[in-house]
């Protein structure tokens, strides 16, 4: 009972926070993103929320930006699975790999026991993030990746093959993984990450990691 959850459990306290939000937009541009969503009924909930802080606002005549960008994470299967409906709702989406990796493969990366099949490379966690980035470009949405794998240069240009042009990462990453991106030519990218996608065991999967990295 987090994210999403406990503001639709609290909603006065999840309006406070959007009005906060809002009143800070007067004076600097800035997006919301709505935390762990599974579900339209979710965020047909959240954004009713988000409208009627709008509209207190409007109503006591504080100044705040109407354009504000509403954006969702896509870090369970289940949003992943419906990121058609939820990009046609909000105006970005962000993939969250961390926590959509681990729930993909019903793992604890806490739990020492079964951290070690946490694995960004999993057939299955890649096809959910490849279906995420062509429901954007599909849809003409941006997807941005905020999980450790845009910050891992061994990454990058799948990725990059994948349709990713937006990365979020610690700053200490930028750098390598700039170089990465300076000296890659996503055209030829795209036809060894479909090839990669379609490979299915995790040795043939390394093997085309490699050429992508070659």
């Amino acid at each position: 009972r987090r994210a999403i959850r406990l503001c639709l459990a609290e909603p006065q306290i999840f309006i406070s926070q959007i009005r906060a939000l809002l009143r800070a937009s007067h004076y600097g541009q800035i997006k919301i993103l709505l935390p762990m969503l599974a579900s339209l009924t979710e965020l047909d909930q959240a954004l009713a929320l988000i409208a009627s802080a709008r509209g207190m606002l409007r109503q006591e005549g504080i100044p705040f930006d109407e354009e504000t960008p509403i954006g969702g994470m896509i870090e369970v299967p289940a949003a992943a699975l419906s990121a058609e409906w939820f990009a046609k709702k909000l105006d970005f989406l962000s993939l969250g790999t961390n926590d959509l990796i681990q729930y993909t493969l019903a793992i604890d990366r806490t739990d020492d026991t079964v951290a070690h099949l946490y694995d960004p490379l999993h057939p299955s966690a890649l096809a959910l993030i490849a279906h995420t980035l062509h429901v954007g470009i599909k849809q003409g949405k941006p997807v941005s990746v905020c999980g450790e794998m845009a910050g891992d240069p061994k990454l990058t240009r799948l990725l990059l093959g994948m349709g990713l042009t937006r990365f979020s990462m610690h700053p200490a990453h930028i750098l390598t993984v700039k170089q990465q991106v300076m000296r890659s030519h996503v055209g030829e990218l795209r036809a060894l990450a479909r090839k990669l996608l379609r490979a299915g065991r995790p040795d043939r999967i390394q093997e085309y990691l490699e050429q992508i990295n070659g």
